[in-house]
């Protein structure tokens, strides 16, 4: 699992050391695992929000961890032309590469460590695909989409495509040097993600080394979500166990703690999590295949809209059918 490293961690900046007196953690109010399924046309995705309420994951609605998956020549799958309104999609390339395309001009390769961060907003068509070369001689993939709702007065927002390079994301230490944080989106301890975002979030992806503790200064206006992408642990104070696949939903606070089990699986020598939230939007959501709006009268239009070609057009060259 490369997405991006260092060769010595001593040498990043260093997240600050929490006093336990003045800091309150936060309580874990849910474990969930994510169930197996398939996307696009035909790529195995894990559902990672599944079991939660949407009250618990506010600001976000949907994410699936793509792979982890080793294709053999000519298996590589993505995704036809499709629409998106009112939300942002954000593509976070762990292994491999796939190759985007939009309607408004924007796209490009996402490799390991990459993401694409693709405002949807008023409406937009995409694609995903792996590309060509990739499709011929398979490989690994691995990723996460994760989708992050727009309040009613920004989902008509121009569309917008940010190409986040993995030389891009802002790299920190725990304290100790136990753990390696990625900040993608957002603010940890003063350090900022290069994600420009219009809903406040922070989304961070965090190795710990075997029998150690991360101990992350949260906001107390988010919400707090820990996703396991590989390997095993505990979350919270009171370290309920978690795994590969599982999702732990927190209650209030400042502080989220995971801790590495000192054995891990042999596929996975670290703890490997995905840590996000946002400050909650707190309105209604009606949401249905690639939609996401606040009333069924917005989602018929949005339908609408497609069909009358109302949300841009593939461009003249262009990837896939």
């Amino acid at each position: 699992m490369p997405a991006v490293s260092v060769e010595n961690i001593l040498t990043l900046p260093r997240l600050p050391e929490l006093d336990p007196l003045t800091s309150v953690e936060r309580p874990v109010l849910a474990i969930t695992t994510a169930p197996k399924g398939v996307e696009g046309e035909g790529f195995p995705v894990r559902r990672a929000f599944y079991g939660l309420d949407q009250r618990v994951l506010d600001p976000f609605i949907h994410m699936d961890q793509m792979g982890e998956v080793e294709y053999g020549p000519g298996e590589p799958k993505g995704t036809a032309w499709h629409p998106h309104r009112g939300f942002e999609t954000v593509t976070y390339m762990i292994d491999g590469t796939f190759q985007h395309q939009d309607s408004t001009g924007g796209g490009g390769l996402i490799t390991n460590g990459a993401t694409q961060w693709m405002t949807a907003g008023a409406g937009i068509l995409h694609i995903e695909r792996p590309p060509e070369a990739l499709i011929a001689s398979g490989g690994l993939f691995h990723g996460i989409q994760l989708w992050v709702n727009l309040p009613a007065d920004e989902k008509w927002t121009p569309p917008r495509y940010q190409d986040i390079g993995a030389t891009r994301v802002t790299l920190l230490a725990s304290h100790d040097g136990g753990a390696l944080v990625r900040v993608i989106a957002g603010e940890i301890a003063g350090h900022k993600g290069p994600g420009v975002t219009h809903t406040p979030i922070s989304l961070l992806h965090a190795t710990v080394n075997p029998g150690a503790e991360l101990r992350l200064p949260w906001r107390r206006e988010f919400n707090g979500l820990v996703y396991v992408l590989a390997g095993r642990g505990t979350v919270g104070a009171t370290r309920a166990p978690i795994g590969t696949g599982q999702l732990a939903a927190f209650g209030e606070g400042d502080v989220i703690t995971v801790t590495a089990d000192v054995t891990q699986e042999s596929r996975s020598p670290n703890l490997e999590v995905l840590v996000l939230g946002g400050a909650p939007i707190g309105e209604p959501v009606a949401w249905y295949g690639p939609f996401v709006m606040n009333t069924h009268e917005e989602l018929a239009q949005a339908f609408d809209d497609f069909r009358r070609g109302r949300m841009g057009t593939i461009p003249a060259a262009h990837i896939g059918n």
